[in-house]
């Protein structure tokens, strides 16, 4: 009678486990496929002067004539100037027609 019990508490602590395991990877695929739903777009500073800009997730500062960096395409996403390294005055606005693309900064200055 012992043994019976200790086997059915093995046995229910084994599939509770399973379940566990079951939703660790669910998860881990949700997250990929949320990763890899966005590409990029290269931003490239064609104008005179060195600028710095916030991205939506940081400051980046971009050398003239040719300084460039490459930004997660998230439609929606406003691109600020930084000149001191906070949002200063509006650039533009993230377009789906820009992922994949080079786009030059002298078009919205």
């Amino acid at each position: 009678m012992k043994a019976l019990k200790i086997f059915t508490l093995v046995a229910l602590v084994a599939a509770l486990a399973s379940f566990t395991f079951a939703n660790k990877s669910a998860n881990k695929t949700e997250e990929t496929k949320v990763e890899a739903s966005y590409a990029y777009f290269k931003l490239v500073n064609d104008t005179n002067q060195k600028i710095r800009i916030h991205t939506g997730s940081g400051v980046v500062s971009l050398n003239k004539r040719g300084g460039s960096t490459s930004i997660t395409c998230k439609p929606g996403r406003k691109i600020y100037t930084a000149p001191r390294g906070t949002k200063d005055k509006f650039i533009f606005k993230v377009t789906s027609s820009m992922c994949g693309k080079t786009v030059k900064l002298s078009k919205y200055l």
